[in-house]
């Protein structure tokens, strides 16, 4: 199911536990290849959302793993990331996002912890900006990622193998 939130409204009724994707779990889920950590993978997803916690794809996750994707000409991981977008709630970049991700971007260089070069865009600001905003919605939020050494000086953010 993808669902736009518009720009101001995060709100997102009757959920205890939402967790956002970055772009390494979401690009493991996408691969429509067997292995152990792409079956971890899908488990881990199924468990989940069985356990009644929302899965949050963010745009900038999706399009870090989709221009990859068709760079490579992989055809069915891409049809397999368009259904994990339907399947779970995709969390647009709007305006407030990105005000909010410049305030973290800022306040990251300004102790002395950027967490990429000046010139990039920073996807992790980003997403980080967008579970924040969740955040303020009072509901339990954290960020599935393979690397949570940055996304974790914004907010709460761990492996995804580590989120029971």
């Amino acid at each position: 199911m993808v669902v736009a939130l518009a720009a101001n409204d995060y709100s997102l009724k009757n959920m205890n536990k939402l967790i956002v994707l970055d772009s390494g779990p979401l690009g493991i889920a996408a691969n429509p290849r067997f292995s152990p950590l792409t079956f971890a993978c899908n488990q881990w997803l199924n468990r989940q959302v069985g356990g009644g916690v929302q899965i949050l794809i963010s745009e900038i996750a999706d399009y870090e793993v989709r221009r990859e994707l068709i760079r490579m000409s992989r055809q069915r991981s891409l049809a397999r990331l368009d259904k994990l977008k339907s399947d779970f709630t995709y969390l647009p970049i709007t305006t407030v996002t990105m005000l909010k991700a410049a305030e973290l971007w800022a306040h990251a260089r300004s102790i002395g912890r950027p967490t990429a070069d000046d010139a990039a865009l920073d996807a992790d600001v980003i997403i980080a900006a967008q579970a924040s905003l969740l955040i303020k919605d009072g509901d339990e939020v954290i960020v599935a990622t393979t690397n949570p050494k940055h996304l974790s000086l914004f907010v709460p953010a761990a492996r995804w193998q580590d989120i029971p």
